[in-house]
């Protein structure tokens, strides 16, 4: 049986351990912070599973490769739902949805009494948006602890320890993300900021972005009156705090969305560090003496989007010595 250990359990460790547990492999799953956490970056995503909408900023491949997602996500923990992805300007802003529409595609155009029919407390500031009806999205937290339940449930042996790639005997994969920095010299940390709310006055179906040419909102549901918003792209790792100006600037565009969102109550701020390569797609890398050491990382803001993808990919390396499409030959 092909033992590997896995170092880090976010979510890219996670699917990279379900894919190796799915073609007969014995896992060790180790993170010195312990299970799934506020200490790594996927507990603080968004959880949309919108490859169409990424496709306005995002290369070929996120789109391609995440319209997998949905359905990867769905079998293993049954938490997906499937409403679609709504996108909304004000009417000054137009300009920008017409833009976002030239970059995307499997969407339709809809009116002002359309987005209503679709999200009632829309109310009416709306005249126009765009409808991506097969998108998803779930809630990252319920989803990271199903999945590692599901892991831990099939046979991976999970360790709180402190590991070192460099100095670990056998087959060892590296998903530490950007912790891996000190070993992944173009590795870099994208910032990103968010705020959970309370707001039981607004009832939202599904993921709403509200373009705006400062700072676009994403809004999503997670039950029970409960809202993300999101989130910040700061190209800096100097800091894990939430700037004053971020922080007025989301709620003001949450505001604007449902001004009910006024009285909402802040029920955390996060901040994460984004692991990313220069191009913002990730790598997969063998290193170490006989290739025994690879590097699954940069999943960028795509995590929940990629990661099945990567733990298909780090599998298919494993088992049977592909170079798959993520693979960075020049390290190989």
């Amino acid at each position: 049986m092909t033992e590997v250990t896995v170092i880090g359990a976010g979510v890219a460790g996670l699917a990279v351990t379900r894919a190796l547990l799915d073609r007969g492999a014995h896992v060790r799953l180790v993170d010195r912070n312990g299970p799934p956490g506020a200490h790594g970056c996927s507990w603080w995503a968004g959880g949309m599973l919108a490859p169409f909408c990424e496709g306005e900023s995002a290369e070929e491949p996120v789109v391609r490769l995440g319209q997998r997602a949905a359905d990867w996500w769905d079998k293993h923990t049954a938490l997906v739902q499937r409403h679609g992805s709504l996108v909304v300007s004000a009417a000054r802003d137009h300009g920008d949805l017409k833009r976002f529409a030239r970059r995307t595609d499997h969407f339709r155009e809809i009116t002002g009494p359309e987005v209503t029919a679709l999200e009632p407390d829309l109310g009416t500031r709306f005249s126009r948006g765009l409808f991506f009806d097969t998108e998803a999205h779930l809630s990252p937290r319920a989803a990271l602890a199903a999945l590692f339940e599901s892991v831990t449930r099939d046979g991976a042996h999970f360790e709180v320890a402190e590991v070192d790639p460099n100095a670990s005997n056998g087959l060892v994969v590296d998903c530490r993300g950007y912790a891996a920095r000190d070993a992944v010299s173009d590795l870099r940390g994208v910032k990103g900021e968010m705020l959970v709310l309370h707001c039981p006055d607004v009832d939202l179906t599904r993921p709403v972005r509200l373009l705006h040419p400062r700072i676009p909102l994403y809004v999503v549901p997670r039950g029970d009156g409960i809202f993300m918003l999101g989130a910040t792209m700061i190209e800096s790792s100097a800091s894990d705090h939430v700037t004053a100006r971020s922080l007025l600037e989301l709620l003001s565009a949450a505001y604007a969305l449902n001004p009910a969102f006024g009285e909402a109550e802040v029920v955390e701020v996060g901040v994460d560090l984004r692991p990313a390569y220069p191009d913002n797609l990730p790598r997969i890398r063998r290193d170490g003496p006989n290739g025994q050491l690879i590097r699954a990382n940069g999943l960028f803001r795509h995590g929940y989007l990629l990661a099945p993808a990567l733990g298909e990919m780090v599998a298919d390396v494993i088992f049977e010595n592909a170079t798959p499409e993520m693979m960075d030959e020049a390290i190989a």
